[in-house]
C-alpha cells in the first residue's frame, strides 16, 4: 500500500562525502549485505570540474564550503511499492527536474526488506547543493566561496537558500511536500493503480489514531510468533 514520507535535512562541512558514499553504497558502505538494497543511482547538474564525478563534488564541498555553511541538503522520500523500479526512477527524475531547478544532485534508490521480512520498503535519498551553477567557470575552491553580487565572477556560486526568511523557506517545504504527493498520484494513476498518497497529517485530515510503537529488528525478535503475525498485519494495513 502506498504511504507518504518526505523529510529534509542539512549536512555540515565534512559530512557530505561520507554521506554520499553511504547512499551510493560505496567504500565501507559497499559490503554485500548493504549493496543488496541498492536499486539505482544517478547524478546531474554538476559543474564542469566535477562532471561525471559526484564524489569529487562532495569532497570539494567538505573542503571549501564555509565553516558554518551546509555542504549539502537531502530529501528522503518513500516510493510507492505499487510501482516498478524503472517507474520509481522516472518519478524521481521528474521530481528533481521540477523541484531542484538545475542544482547539483546525487540520488540513490534503496529497497530494503522490512524487519518482519517479505515486505519491501522502497525509498530514495536525494542529496543536492544549494549552490546552483550560473555559467561562470570557477575552480573548486572558488565555487564554494561567498557569493559576490557586485562581481559574481569574483565570488562563489550563489546559494539558493541564502538570505531568505524562515517563513518563506517553510512555505516552500509545504509546497514541495504537496508537489511530491501530487506527482506520485499522477504516476500511480498513469500506471493503473488505485492507491493514492496524501501529504497532510492525520490531524489535518481529521483522522484520530493512537501513536504506533515502532519496534525495530531487536524488538520484533522478542515477540511471540502470534504477536509477530499481528504486528505485521497491523503494519501492512496502516
Amino acid at each position: 500500500m502506498a504511504s507518504y514520507h518526505l523529510s529534509i535535512k542539512s549536512g555540515k562541512r565534512g559530512k557530505a562525502s561520507s554521506h554520499a558514499a553511504y547512499i551510493a553504497r560505496e567504500g565501507k558502505h559497499g559490503r554485500a549485505e548493504k549493496r543488496e538494497d541498492l536499486i539505482a543511482t544517478e547524478h546531474g547538474n554538476l559543474p564542469e570540474w566535477a562532471n561525471g564525478n559526484p564524489s569529487l563534488f562532495w569532497k570539494m564541498a567538505d573542503e571549501h564550503e564555509r565553516k558554518n555553511g551546509a555542504a549539502y541538503r537531502e530529501l528522503e522520500v518513500a516510493l510507492p511499492a505499487e510501482l516498478e523500479p524503472a517507474q520509481h526512477l522516472a518519478l524521481l527524475q521528474e521530481f528533481v527536474r521540477a523541484e531542484l531547478s538545475g542544482k547539483p544532485y546525487q540520488l540513490a534508490i534503496h529497497e530494503p526488506i522490512a524487519a518482519l521480512g517479505q515486505v519491501k520498503q522502497p525509498h530514495a535519498h536525494i542529496m543536492f547543493s544549494d549552490r546552483k551553477p550560473d555559467g561562470i567557470e570557477r575552480t573548486p575552491s572558488q565555487h564554494f566561496k561567498r557569493y559576490n553580487p557586485a562581481n559574481p565572477e569574483q565570488g562563489g556560486c550563489k546559494k539558493d537558500s541564502g538570505g531568505r526568511e524562515p517563513g518563506i523557506l517553510k512555505n516552500e517545504l509545504v509546497s514541495r511536500r504537496e508537489n511530491w504527493a501530487n506527482l506520485q498520484n499522477q504516476f500511480l494513476e498513469a500506471n493503473g493503480h488505485t492507491a493514492r498518497v496524501d501529504h497532510r497529517s492525520n490531524k489535518d485530515r481529521g483522522i484520530q489514531v493512537s501513536p504506533e510503537r515502532h519496534l525495530g529488528h531487536v524488538g520484533i525478535k522478542k515477540l511471540t510468533p502470534e504477536e509477530r503475525s499481528g504486528y505485521q498485519s497491523k503494519r501492512r494495513s496502516a
